[in-house]
């Protein structure tokens, strides 16, 4: 494992349902962070906002959001991770991606959808976890409504170092969203990114940012604030986790299950 990675959280507004403009915004503010991070988080659903207008809005892998990403990655250097409305066989997913300088490109489809807006009725539901390599650090990523089933994201064996959320998550359960990420730090023994939107959405949500890092301890090492667009980098660092998983190994008493994923 590298000593160091440096991440970066893309707090920012997003312009709704308009993937060109988005596209084009955000690629303005990774060229900011070019040369300063390893890794640079942007908002769930970055290029649309959280929108069910799925048949109108979503991207095939062939573009134009991947290779748009794709691009961002090898020229400024740096992994790019967040999700977007992506149409595959039909179906219709938030796709959460990782995508790395070289182009090598992991994907994990949300596996909880937020019923409440309906978002079951318009996309799949994802079945498999993804836990992705670089820099020599395990990264398991998951998306907004995820954050609030633990058995999900379950860091078994330490097979993840880093755990991050991209989101969507209104104000009006900024509390749940605070108390939840630091949660998953403390019962995982890792860090917790979580990355979240400001603003109002087409729908008059409002959306407080408060994107937050913690430590593996439950400490918060980066905070974003509310209401401002920001980005925030923080240096997370191999010796606090592997020393606290040496010193303090609750990990190895963990109960033992399985997973079954509702059909």
């Amino acid at each position: 494992m590298a000593d160091n990675l440096r991440i970066s959280m893309v707090q920012s507004h997003i312009i709704w349902e308009d993937r060109d403009e988005n596209l084009g915004y955000y690629g303005e503010l990774l060229r900011r962070v070019s040369g300063k991070t390893d890794i640079a988080i942007l908002p769930e659903t970055f290029t649309t906002g959280f929108s069910m207008e799925v048949e109108k809005l979503a991207d095939t892998m062939d573009g134009p959001t991947i290779p748009t990403i794709k691009g961002w990655a090898k020229k400024y250097k740096l992994a790019v991770a967040g999700s977007f409305i992506a149409k595959e066989d039909g179906k219709y997913f938030n796709r959460a991606f990782f995508i790395t300088p070289e182009g090598e490109t992991y994907l994990y489809d949300k596996r909880h959808l937020f019923r409440m807006a309906g978002e079951d009725r318009h996309f799949t539901a994802g079945d498999k976890r993804t836990i992705v390599r670089y820099k020599d650090w395990n990264i398991c990523l998951q998306v907004c409504y995820d954050l609030r089933f633990p058995v999900w994201s379950r860091n078994v064996d330490n097979e993840y170092d880093l755990l991050i959320y991209v989101a969507n998550w209104p104000e009006a359960r900024k509390k749940v969203w605070k108390t939840l990420l630091q949660a998953r730090a403390l019962e995982n023994m890792a860090y917790v990114c979580g990355v979240n939107r400001v603003g109002i959405d087409g729908k008059g949500f409002v959306y407080r940012g408060d994107s937050m890092i913690f430590s593996p301890k439950g400490k918060k090492l980066a905070d974003a604030g509310k209401r401002e667009e920001v980005t925030r980098t923080c240096t997370l660092t191999r010796a606090d986790l592997e020393d606290l998983r040496t010193k303090f190994p609750a990990w190895k008493d963990a109960d033992l299950f399985d997973i079954k994923v509702k059909p």
